[in-house]
Parts: C-alpha cells; sequence; structure tokens
C-alpha cells in the first residue's frame, strides 16, 4: 500500500512551499487508494515557536487536506510526535552501536572548530570521519551519537529530478542523537518513515545533498536497498518494532521525489516570507477561498499537459503524477492567484457564496434583509476576485457613500467637464429617472439609453459621471443592475 507523509517542524507558520508538498504526499495518497499521515517534527526544541503544532494541523484542516493518521487522530503507528517517540530512536541507535556504525563523540566543540581551522589551512574540505578515533568510546547518552561512516558511491533514481550520482566524499559523520537526547532529523525522519511504512518520501530539493548519506545510513541500518547501491547489511541486528510492523529486512528505502523550489514574482531567488511567503491561514482571511489556493499550489511546477488552468480537488487526485512536476523552479505569480480565486469564487452558486462571506460584510450590512443581502452579492459576484473586496463593492448599498473628488479630478474625461456641465447632466439624469413609472434594471437601462440620445455625450461619460455620484466606488457591478437594486428614491437623491 503506499504511504506517504508530511512532516513538518514547528518553528512557525505554514506557507505554500509546505502546502504543496503536503498536498503532493496527499495526492499521491489518494490517487493510489493509499494513506496519508502528518507527522510533527519536533526534535529541534530550541527553534519550536508555540501554537505552531496546533497552527501546522489548523492549517492542513482549513485546506482541505486530509490526513489519515495524525496527531490529533491517532492511528496504528502512534505517535505521531517525534518528542514522544525518543525511546524508539534510542533502541535504533542501540542496534548501531552493537553493529560497530556508530560511536559517542569524544571531542568538545572547541576541539571541533580547531579540526575545521586546520582543515581551512590545508585547503581542504572538513570531514569528521578523518578525526574518528581509534578506540570508540562507549556512548552513554550525555555526548552526542555519532554515525559510523562508510564512504561509497551511490546512484538513485528521484521521481523528480531523475537519475542521481553521489560521491564517496560527500558522506561523512554525521550526529544521531544529540547532547540533549534528542535525535537530529537526519536521524529520526529515517526511523520514523520506517516505522511509520512510508513509501513515498516527497520534500524539498535541499535535501537531494543529504541523500548519500542517507543511503549510508538506510545500509547500515540493514534495509534492503535494492535500486540503489548495495543491498542490506546481514550483519546488521534488527532494531525492536512495534508489535505488528514487518521485520526491519523485509523494510524497503522509500521512493524519493524532491520539489524544485517556489521562486519570488521575479523568479530569480527562493520565495521568502519579503516577497509573500505568508502564512497559508493569512490567505483565508484575505478572503482567498481552499479550494482556490489548492488548484493554484498544485500547478506550481505541475501541468497535466493540457492547458487546464484550474482543477478541483477531484481532478488533481485524478490528474496528478510526480512525473509531470517540473525540475526548475515555479515562479510564485499573486495575479495567477487572484485570478484563480475568481474563478472559484464565480463557479460558487449563490447560496453556497452567501454562506463563505459571513464574516466578510461591511459592518452596516449586518443588520441588513438577508434576501436584499444576497440580491447585492449575485451583482457582486461577478467582479469579487477575494472576499475581502466584498465591503468595497457593496457598502454604498448599505449606507451613505463618502464623497471622494478625486475620482472626478482624476478621471481623464471627467475632470474636463466644468461643474455646471456636471450639475446640468445630473439634473436632466434625475428628471429621466423620476418619469419612470416602473423601476427595474430594463427600464433604467432604457432610460440610460435615452440619456445618451438626448445629450450627446458618450456613455463613458455619462454613467461613470452617475455610477460615482451613485456610489462613490472607483468600480461597481453593471450600472443599470446597481441603480435598479439602490431604488429610485436612493438613486435620486444621490444625483440631486
Amino acid at each position: 500500500m503506499t504511504r506517504t507523509r508530511f512532516a513538518p517542524s514547528p518553528t512557525g507558520y505554514l506557507h505554500v512551499g509546505g502546502i504543496r508538498t503536503a498536498l503532493f504526499a496527499f495526492l499521491v495518497a489518494r490517487q493510489a487508494g493509499g494513506q496519508f499521515v502528518l507527522r510533527l517534527e519536533d526534535t529541534d526544541q530550541k527553534r519550536e515557536v508555540a501554537g505552531s503544532k496546533e497552527h501546522l494541523i489548523a492549517s492542513l484542516k482549513a485546506l482541505g487536506i486530509k490526513y489519515d493518521e495524525g496527531p490529533d487522530i491517532g492511528g496504528p503507528y502512534t505517535p505521531y510526535v517525534q518528542s514522544e517517540r525518543l525511546g524508539s530512536y534510542h533502541q535504533w541507535a542501540k542496534a548501531l552501536i552493537e553493529a560497530g556504525r556508530a560511536y559517542a563523540d569524544p571531542y568538545s566543540p572547541e576541539e571541533v572548530q580547531a579540526f575545521r581551522e586546520q582543515a581551512e589551512k590545508s585547503k581542504k574540505p572538513f570531514l569528521y570521519r578523518n578525526h574518528r578515533p581509534e578506540n570508540l568510546p562507549e556512548w552513554d547518552g550525555t555526548q552526542p551519537l555519532r554515525f559510523y561512516s562508510d564512504p561509497k558511491q551511490y546512484t538513485w533514481h528521484d521521481e523528480v529530478m531523475g537519475d542521481m550520482v553521489a560521491r564517496p566524499e560527500n558522506i561523512d559523520d554525521f550526529v544521531l542523537i544529540k547532547r540533549d537526547g534528542y535525535p537530529t532529523y537526519d536521524f529520526a525522519h529515517i526511523v520514523d518513515d520506517a516505522e511509520m511504512h512510508v513509501t513515498h518520501v516527497i520534500r524539498g530539493q535541499e535535501f537531494i545533498s543529504s541523500m548519500p548519506k542517507y543511503l549510508n545510513l538506510y545500509e547500515a541500518l540493514g534495509f534492503n536497498v535494492q535500486g540503489f547501491t548495495n543491498t542490506a547489511n546481514p550483519s546488521m541486528p534488527a532494531p525492536p518494532r512495534s508489535e505488528g510492523n514487518s521485520k526491519v529486512e523485509d523494510l524497503a528505502v522509500p521512493t524519493f521525489a524532491h520539489l524544485p523550489h517556489i521562486l519570488n514574482a521575479q523568479g530569480n531567488k527562493k520565495l521568502g516570507k519579503r516577497d509573500g511567503a505568508k502564512d497559508v491561514l493569512d490567505y483565508l482571511r484575505d478572503g482567498y477561498l481552499p479550494e482556490a489556493m489548492m488548484s493554484f499550489i498544485a500547478t506550481l511546477g505541475w501541468n497535466d499537459g493540457t492547458t487546464q488552468e484550474v482543477f478541483t480537488c477531484d481532478e488533481l487526485i485524478q490528474k496528478f503524477s510526480l512525473d509531470r512536476v517540473g525540475k526548475a523552479g515555479a515562479r510564485f505569480d499573486e495575479k495567477r492567484l487572484l485570478w484563480v480565486n475568481g474563478h472559484f469564487i464565480r463557479e460558487l452558486t449563490l447560496e453556497e457564496l452567501y454562506a463563505r462571506v459571513e464574516f466578510f460584510w461591511p459592518e452596516s450590512a449586518k443588520k441588513a434583509d438577508e434576501s436584499f443581502k444576497k440580491q447585492v452579492l449575485a451583482l457582486a459576484q461577478e467582479r469579487l476576485k477575494t472576499l475581502r473586496d466584498l465591503p468595497a463593492l457593496t457598502s454604498y448599498f448599505f449606507e451613505e457613500p463618502k464623497v471622494d473628488p478625486t475620482l472626478i479630478t482624476e478621471n481623464k474625461q471627467l475632470k474636463k467637464l466644468a461643474s455646471e456641465e456636471i450639475n446640468d447632466l445630473l439634473s436632466v439624469t434625475c428628471r429621466k429617472f423620476d418619469s419612470l413609472s416602473r423601476w427595474n434594471p430594463e427600464s433604467v437601462q432604457s432610460a440610460l439609453n435615452e440619456l445618451i440620445e438626448e445629450t450627446g455625450q458618450k456613455p463613458g461619460i455619462l454613467f461613470s459621471l452617475i455610477r460615482i455620484y451613485t456610489t462613490w466606488a472607483p468600480f461597481s457591478p453593471q450600472l443599470n443592475d446597481t441603480l435598479a437594486l439602490l431604488g429610485k428614491e436612493k438613486v435620486i437623491e444621490r444625483l440631486s
């Protein structure tokens, strides 16, 4: 069975890069009828941010990325938080020690720094294994525990990046367990993936450089590494396993897929916080729909080979494949995100949209009649790019708008009109509207057409003037529909 995971560290909010990783892992699992696991990797206690665990869970749920196992729902391989799994890491570490593949680090930080400086003076790369003690000291849990590496060349296939090669010099003796008793990521994620039977590891390309040492560790742990360089090490004692799990020798190295970076709008560097890598929940608070975010993020570096630009979740599950993910970085284009969001807003029924905008109405609309609000929303729907646009598009239906003379003075056409001309046009319009026996979009449109004939003005001038004086907004829905919904009395009052 296909089993994927998303394993973020609780060191802050979840941004689009993390969400893309989670989404792709989710899609791979769902497409195969497998399982998607959430695991929280909190072994770096110093960097943990209070509330991040809850925030990460809330972010996934808000976007509709449903996991089958996780810290808050449990599962067959609980616990799903690394700080609660320390005993397991120490058991696996003990097996490595017994096999002569791990040792207590005897050096102080000052001594290690001296080794680094010595290597720099010799113009050679610093390798910890070059300072490995002849007689390996026993580990008592107070010193760092280091991996006893066995450098060799590895080749492997990455589902995104293709065939990869790493030379032996890239492998060194790295730390497995820190002084505080917590494992490093390098060690913990391999143990967790094994015990949770993860079959596919999907993560960012920054981990590619570490793949050789991971493969070296897999081999030392006795994993079946067929398809890589070497087969399982028969002399390696199998670490204790959870009841019901397969034997370690039956476990193969997972399939790997390393995703390229998401780039900033200019496409010249990795997307950072200054470039828009903000909290995904902020996007939802700003009026972006979860389904729009999912569709947009899915297409950051992936396409289905057609011209289709937006996808529902069901379509993504059906069409997604790792072999269609590009090797190059994908540019984060917020204008395109706005377009995608607008598309999904327009696809909603009026009832669906009304339920979504509950907290986005202007304050003045809160006590308004529900039927009237739905009529207003129906007019605004076509122009909404985000739900947060709703007040700017609708507030003048519920309250007297604030006069903004710049809408006249900064308009290329209207600023040419003298105040007397404006007053005359408004007076003519009021008389025409006042003469209407029926007030609906059709009759209003007929009156507008007649006003063009009677005044000799261009529609762009007259209609803009009427729209501004009745809404004092930079834009509005179709003019005749807007005026009809505002009502005859209110329109004439604002034009007078």
